[in-house]
């Protein structure tokens, strides 16, 4: 079944979103392909993104998205203010988190869950900045990484959002999160991609 305003109205009832950052591991790339297109070329969502990637070579994701995507598409650089109407993705080799007064911080820390950048790093900080303006959504991957930050996300009143284990590429990170925390929502990813421009209407 396609999301629907009616489907998702209990859950976005009284919501404004003003951010998004969705994880994803093994398969990721492919789920953005046909995810994040659905994002409207006059969003104003700040929305960021985290793959684990190999730490030895720069990050191409943001030049790959940049081709696809009708809204500014860069890599999140340490000290630079998380803008409104813009995709971030996370670089290679470095933990991206989000401070309290909402600008990128690039740390060395030691992996988590054998990733740098990891889905929980990005996350946490971001619940934490954010509170209930934030939403999180976590896609396929194949370890744990990101369950510990959709569990924050939901700590801090913000929406979250996890791919069907049972259409991912890799099921053990949704299973991960669901596991942990139930998420407000389980979707297939045609269903998240529905859901995308209702969080917009949340912003108004």
């Amino acid at each position: 079944m396609m999301a629907t305003a009616d489907r998702f109205g209990p859950v976005l009832a009284g919501r404004r979103i003003e951010a998004l950052v969705i994880g994803a591991s093994a398969g990721g790339v492919d789920a953005l392909v046909g995810l994040l297109p659905a994002l409207a070329p006059d969003s104003k969502l700040a929305t960021v993104c985290i793959l684990h990637v190999p730490s030895d070579r720069d990050s191409r994701l943001a030049e790959l998205f940049d081709a696809r995507l009708a809204l500014p598409v860069r890599e999140a650089m340490d000290k630079e203010p998380v803008q409104p109407g813009t995709v971030y993705f996370a670089g290679a080799g470095y933990h991206l988190s989000i401070e309290e007064d909402r600008v990128f911080s690039l740390s060395c820390e030691p992996a988590v869950h054998y990733a740098r950048p990891a889905i929980d790093v990005l996350m946490e900080s971001a619940a934490d900045a954010y509170g209930p303006a934030l939403a999180g959504i976590l896609l396929t991957g194949a370890n744990a990484d990101g369950a510990e930050g959709m569990q924050r996300i939901r700590q801090r009143g913000g929406l979250t959002v996890v791919q069907d284990p049972g259409e991912a590429q890799a099921a053990t990170m949704p299973e991960q999160a669901i596991r942990l925390s139930a998420p407000h929502l389980v979707l297939p990813l045609a269903d998240i991609r529905a859901l995308l421009p209702l969080l917009e209407t949340t912003t108004s």
